[in-house]
């Protein structure tokens, strides 16, 4: 029993093995980014760490860890008290903070004279996410990665969720990003992670692959949202044949009034998002766009987004990114329905035994 120190890539080999892994920093701070799995047991929460910090400036040191020691240990008693009294002597803990220092430490001596065998990761949060960072630089280049392209509505995130039901592997971007990627992909009470947590889940995701199958992503550009791809995988992503979905421009419409019904159900929240494009269309065809929506001539500003503003930017950013675009194949889809998709998902995994 007791403490045992362990490296940020011991710990991430081995996160499964322990029956909690816990995040000693503020909530703040653990909601920006944890390790996966974790658990928040703040030691000091923001407004404690603000109080404790202003001391420590301008009353003296000495006064601001008095203080701080009084916090942390009624915090640290509550958490015991809340959380493990039916817990097992066999308990293992896995237990972080920033750098590894002052609050895991306090945490995990508790822990350790309880008489749990407790982990504290080395260099805390930190080292976690160097750790991250610098599997993002090698994880996409040992991808076997197949774009899904096609225009706006072509349904292509159903098709990698049909995949997915296929049991093929798929890497989800907007799905991870919480965000459909175009300026009206917001999705309703679903706000994106921090820059930091998309690509801790990017790299969750890509270590979790086969690197003898093929893994299926959707082409996206630079920026999903406000959050950024990692560099090494939107290379990987611009280099990896293509596959294009194509659909009748009719049946985009409707898919994409399914897909957004949010919009159709608040026609005013639409109008607002496609003020966003008074700089690239003008304020005039913006305005028309915005009455025709509240005219309840809805389905008809989809179809002339669609021809005039998103199908053209689509095609020039493809062939100027994407290097396997022209070469794609083509999937013909006549809609998205749930049948028409599972179908092509059947199709593709048939064509592509190894995966």
């Amino acid at each position: 029993m007791g403490l045992k120190r362990i490296t940020a890539a011991d710990a991430i080999a081995r996160l499964a093995e322990f029956d909690a892994v816990i995040d000693a920093r503020s909530e703040s701070e653990y909601a920006e980014d944890r390790l996966p799995g974790a658990v928040n047991w703040p030691v000091l929460n923001d407004e404690e760490r603000r109080l404790v910090g202003t001391e420590y400036k301008q009353v003296s040191p000495f006064d601001a860890r008095k203080r701080g020691a009084a916090l942390v240990a009624r915090n640290i008693a509550r958490h015991v008290e809340a959380q493990l009294m039916a817990s097992p002597r066999s308990w293992r803990p896995l237990v972080y903070c920033w750098r590894g220092g002052q609050r895991s430490g306090s945490l995990a001596t508790v822990l350790g004279e309880i008489g749990f065998t407790v982990h504290v990761l080395e260099g805390g949060y930190r080292e976690f996410r160097r750790a991250v960072l610098a599997e993002l630089e090698t994880l996409p280049a040992a991808l076997r990665l197949r774009v899904v392209c096609g225009r706006t509505g072509s349904a292509k995130s159903r098709l990698l969720q049909a995949l997915a039901a296929a049991s093929e592997p798929v890497l989800d971007l907007e799905a991870l990003a919480c965000h459909r990627g175009s300026v009206l992909g917001t999705l309703p009470g679903q706000p994106q992670p921090s820059q930091k947590a998309f690509e801790t889940r990017v790299w969750q995701a890509l270590r979790s692959f086969d690197p003898v199958r093929t893994v299926y992503t959707e082409g996206e550009s630079r920026n999903i949202g406000r959050l950024r791809i990692p560099e090494p995988l939107l290379l990987r992503l611009r280099a990896a044949p293509c596959l294009q979905v194509q659909m009748p421009l009719a049946a985009r419409v409707d898919f994409l009034l399914d897909d957004y019904a949010h919009f159709v159900q608040d026609v005013e929240s639409f109008c607002q998002r496609l003020a966003a494009l008074r700089e690239v269309r003008g304020a005039a065809v913006v305005e028309r766009w915005q009455a025709e929506a509240r005219g309840g001539r809805l389905a008809a500003v989809v179809e002339e987004l669609l021809s005039l503003h998103y199908d053209p930017i689509y095609e020039r950013s493809m062939q100027r990114n994407f290097a396997g675009f022209a070469a794609a194949p083509t999937l013909d889809l006549p809609d998205a329905a749930p049948a028409t998709l599972s179908a092509a998902a059947a199709a593709l995994t048939a064509s592509h035994p190894e995966g």
